[in-house]
């Protein structure tokens, strides 16, 4: 009966025509994100005179499903329920937006949602605040990690998870690697590069800038950058430790656009890869990136995040200043990732304080002749 339950949650999966000869095209879908996201002409400060730049609202994929994650979920999710799984396990940072995501679209499945979440601190000591606050609000199964784990340190754990699991409850798990970056999830990003060439974008853009981390945005780019032809230059700003070429390849070449002695598509020749983002580290703020957020949010109205968008779109109008030759021409799309609950960690009080915030409240108890 829940098997049943489940797989009435299955659609079928229309990929994008030009995908038809790639190896391993999901034939399911699970609709958990809103897609056709808007394209709009964005007044980002600090950009120099000449440039054009417009913003893909990926962060209005949902609300608390909202960002990039989502839109690989829809994959990966029907992937696990074809399987006959009723439970998924994932690992992330403890900031994670990819561990949220997962976690919530569980839970709304009615499956449970098992995260390893990468920190040394202890667990008592982490304000229930910001992705973290949401994992625990919809009953994730959280275990803390070391901060310094790798793909070879989470893999055994995330394996003998699911023996436990099967164990102790009889239940199936599903594993998703960490940002959902896989062959099958990448395919969210084709879906958003074939949503973007509706807008028209390849007819007369020259570049897109998103965040990257694991690399399964990148990679859907850059599949259908090739596939469809076009000449987009597109950029990875890194802003985790965790983007590795080899990871991108690796999706390339079980899709079929890469061979295993290399030849075929490349990342490396695929992506123009900025690595100043990561700064001090993932998470990791200066405090002009955090005034930079707050000054997009007051000119412009769009709210981005610390971790990942706000450090993108700040190194863009830095690049855009300092390094313009790195861009193929002047209209480019920044692609919003999403993320907005890492504001809610604190960190962006002192900034907005700083900015004269308490001073633009007043205190108005008595109706006179004058406002105050």
């Amino acid at each position: 009966m829940e098997q049943n339950r489940l797989n009435s949650f299955l659609e079928p999966y229309d990929a994008p025509s030009w995908t038809e000869g790639l190896t391993g095209v999901p034939s399911h879908k699970v609709k958990l994100s809103q897609s056709d996201t808007p394209l709009e002409r964005w007044n980002l400060p600090g950009v120099p005179d000449g440039y054009e730049i417009y913003i893909k609202r990926d962060d209005m994929t949902g609300s608390v499903l909202g960002g990039n994650k989502v839109r690989k979920l829809d994959l990966l999710f029907a992937d696990a329920i074809k399987q006959g799984c009723t439970a998924v396990i994932t690992a992330g940072a403890l900031t994670s937006n990819h561990c949220r995501t997962t976690a919530i679209a569980a839970r709304s499945l009615g499956m449970d949602a098992h995260i390893m979440l990468k920190t040394d601190q202890d667990p008592d000591s982490v304000p229930c605040a910001g992705n973290y606050l949401l994992d625990h609000m919809v009953g994730a199964h959280v275990y803390f990690i070391p901060k310094t784990s790798k793909m070879h340190d989470i893999l055994p754990r995330m394996n003998q998870l699911v023996d436990k699991i099967k164990k102790e409850t009889g239940k199936k798990a599903y594993i998703i690697p960490p940002g959902g970056s896989n062959a099958v999830g990448m395919f969210g990003y084709v879906n958003a590069f074939a949503e973007m060439e509706k807008q028209g974008v390849c007819d007369s853009f020259t570049d897109v800038v998103s965040a990257a981390g694991t690399g399964g945005t990148s990679t859907g780019l850059i599949v259908g950058n090739y596939l469809t032809g076009n000449k987009l230059r597109i950029h990875g700003m890194i802003v985790s430790l965790s983007f590795n070429h080899n990871n991108l390849n690796k999706m390339l070449q079980d899709v079929g656009l890469q061979k295993p002695d290399g030849t075929g598509v490349k990342s490396e020749d695929s992506i123009n890869i900025v690595h100043g983002p990561i700064g001090e580290g993932y998470a990791v703020n200066t405090p002009e990136e955090l005034e930079f957020l707050a000054d997009v949010a007051r000119q412009t109205g769009i709210i981005l995040d610390p971790v990942y968008s706000g450090k993108a779109a700040y190194h863009l109008v830095k690049k855009l200043n300092t390094n313009p030759e790195i861009f193929k021409g002047k209209k480019i799309v920044f692609i919003h990732t999403g993320g907005v609950f890492g504001l809610f960690d604190g960190r962006m009080e002192n900034v907005l304080l700083a900015g004269g915030g308490s001073k633009k409240v007043k205190v108005w108890n008595e109706l006179t002749n004058d406002a105050p």
